[in-house]
């Protein structure tokens, strides 16, 4: 009877979903004018834009710009989006909404560049996404009847990319920009690596597609093709074609520029630096609001990161974070009521929408209404409330140190041995996966999902703390400090933070029944760490074999409450396939391995006071609800 509830309401939601996708499709055509115009760069460069200009000609409009490699579409005069904006609210409150395909993409003229380098200040006559950025507003304020000469920018991922490029020398006419989940390092924490490791599964599938050659302007209609999987199974895949130069030679001759960059670059090397875009963040003078999702399985590291280099570069800014309980883009892409098996009580996504982005744009664009928020505006997750912080992370926030020990617990104090270590071992051709079942796709869920599918095997530690006494309140990064010997040369670290349910919780899901939430272990964050970079990204460096080695894994920050009665837990493993490529065990350029090199490797984890391993994480100064 209850899935028969289920699937009922399911079909309502859909139901209900296309008839609201059709209203939105009827509000565009009913008051908007549809212009397509390619606008010249400095260059001489044509870029194809599709502008939607109100059809009340009452009263001067502000411009809101959204430049992506994703496509415009649908082209054509008489071919009308289904909504504008970010959601659909925002096409109802009065704005001329600006397309644009970047140079090479799609209808634009040029060549595409992933990422592409920021000029610097001597070479004055180069292009870059910010010059493209400032000639396109140009054109925009100087030429489209009826704008009121101010401008926002606001991107998600990619497009997020090209928002931050706007505040890079930025034209006075852009006033306000929302950078969210901005690509912004692709060797370090964003999309195709993190730590160093590539990120097989998102590198593979989404440069097969886009990184394709486009010889000629191309629409939406006639664009490359996706990778047709052989089998069900990514992990099957991957295994079957265990090297990087195999998948090149076999999969990807048809769009290998991006993967022979990464072989080339497989360290970080000037080629990643010069498409750091936080490095030129200097001088910003539009109204910046940074949003991201504590859950993004894509660019988690890049809203972060975002908003604190603006803060550590200008003095005077005026810029604020916004961190929710969401997947990539889940504060327009869902009502933010729920992720995964885990349920937040509110809908989080609709709150941003009327109490941060609306009244973001109305304001700096229109002078309409107030908007005053706090500095760093964060849903801690656990106890599903919004804090507000003056700073981010925040200030006054007591830092300490979590021990692991033999024994497979975690205290607060060392333990006293003077020899204390557990030994096991991790080979790579039989890796452990990152998602439970056939992975048929890299599903985004997996940030928040159920960890109990790997916590019997030998090659995962698990460490937890006794049930909670009180509610543990952890804001900001974590860090692991640990001592470790291997019997190789590399090996990759996989650390994940877990909130496990008491016994104590619901027995199921309010929503599945078939999902146990009793002793659930949430995944809060993992992250991974390639060996050979723990002292330089720039210069790796080989592990000597059996001798004691720290290693410190720095994970994206956390806002979550593990609450009264609940364990805190560590696992901490050496493979997270496919997810991320697998590591050979030696010290070796990867992308030149061969399958017989891929080896096993014998570890130890110390405890002992000379050489402890810890988890350190911070606890701020708020009052939040423990229950």
């Amino acid at each position: 009877m209850k899935r028969l509830f289920i699937l009922c309401i399911l079909f309502i939601f859909f139901a209900a979903h296309s008839n609201g996708q059709d209203a939105n499709a009827d509000y565009v055509k009913q008051n908007y004018d549809k212009v397509e115009q390619y606008i010249t760069m400095r260059d001489g460069t044509r870029l194809f834009t599709s502008i939607y200009t109100p059809k009340d000609k009452s009263k001067k409009y502000p411009i809101l710009l959204n430049r992506t490699p994703y496509t415009v579409a649908p082209y054509g005069q008489d071919k009308f989006k289904a909504s504008l904006g970010n959601f659909p609210e925002m096409m109802k409150k009065g704005y001329i909404f600006v397309y644009q395909d970047v140079r090479g993409k799609w209808m634009s003229e040029g060549t595409f560049e992933d990422i592409r380098p920021t000029k610097t200040k001597e070479n004055k006559q180069s292009i870059d996404e910010s010059t493209d950025t400032y000639d396109t507003i140009d054109w925009l304020v100087k030429n489209l009847k009826g704008n009121n000469g101010k401008v926002g920018m606001y991107g998600i991922s990619y497009p997020g990319f090209y928002s931050t490029a706007g505040l890079i020398g930025s034209h006075p006419a852009l006033k306000a920009v929302s950078p969210q989940a901005p690509v912004t390092d692709w060797f370090i924490g964003d999309d195709f690596h993190h730590g160093g490791a590539l990120f097989l599964m998102d590198a593979f599938r989404f440069m097969y597609t886009f990184d394709a050659p486009r010889p000629n302007p191309i629409t939406n209609e006639n664009g490359p093709k996706g990778f047709d999987l052989p089998s069900k199974d990514y992990a099957k895949f991957f295994m079957d074609n265990p090297t990087l130069s195999g998948l090149k030679d076999k999969y990807l001759n048809h769009t290998v520029k991006f993967w022979d960059n990464l072989a080339k670059h497989s360290t970080l090397d000037t080629f990643w630096t010069a498409r750091t875009i936080t490095n030129h963040l200097n001088d910003v003078k539009p109204a910046v609001m940074v949003v991201g999702g504590l859950f993004d399985a894509e660019d988690t590291y890049g809203a972060f990161e975002t908003y604190k280099q603006i803060e550590k570069r200008n003095k005077k800014n005026n810029s604020i974070l916004v961190m929710g309980p969401w997947f990539h883009g889940g504060w327009v892409r869902s009502e933010g009521d729920s992720f995964g098996d885990i349920r937040f009580g509110q809908k989080t996504s609709l709150d941003y929408q009327k109490k941060f982005e609306e009244p973001f744009f109305d304001y700096y664009l229109k002078g309409e209404g107030s908007f005053n928020p706090a500095e760093a505006n964060v849903f801690f997750s656990g106890s599903n409330e919004w804090i507000s912080f003056d700073q981010w992370p925040p200030k006054n926030a007591e830092e300490f140190d979590l021990f692991l020990n033999g024994n497979g617990h975690i205290s607060k104090s060392p333990i006293s041995e003077t020899e204390s270590f557990t030994e096991y071992t991790s080979d790579p051709n039989k890796p452990v996966p990152f998602q439970e079942g056939i992975i048929e796709n890299r599903t985004r869920e997996y940030m928040v999902a159920d960890q109990r599918f790997v916590a019997n095997r030998p090659d995962v530690l698990v460490f937890e703390t006794e049930p909670l006494e009180d509610a543990l309140i952890l804001s900001g990064p974590i860090t692991a400090e640990l001592n470790v010997s291997m019997t190789g040369t590399d090996a990759d670290f996989i650390v994940k933070i877990i909130d496990v349910y008491p016994d104590t919780s619901a027995a199921t899901s309010p929503i599945d029944e078939n999902i146990v939430m009793a002793n659930y272990q949430m995944l809060v964050r993992g992250e991974i760490l390639r060996g050979k970079f723990r002292n330089s990204f720039s210069n790796p460096e080989p592990f000597k074999p059996n001798e004691i080695t720290p290693v410190k894994i720095t994970l994206p920050d956390v806002a979550h409450v593990f609450k009264k009665g609940h364990k805190f837990m560590v696992q901490i493993q050496h493979t997270w396939f496919p997810l991320a490529d697998r590591n050979p065990n030696q010290f070796m350029d990867i992308y030149q391995a061969k399958n017989e090199d891929f080896i096993k490797n014998t570890h130890r984890l110390y405890f002992d006071k000379n050489h402890p391993s810890k988890i350190k994480v911070t606890v701020p100064e708020i009052v939040i609800n423990k229950r």
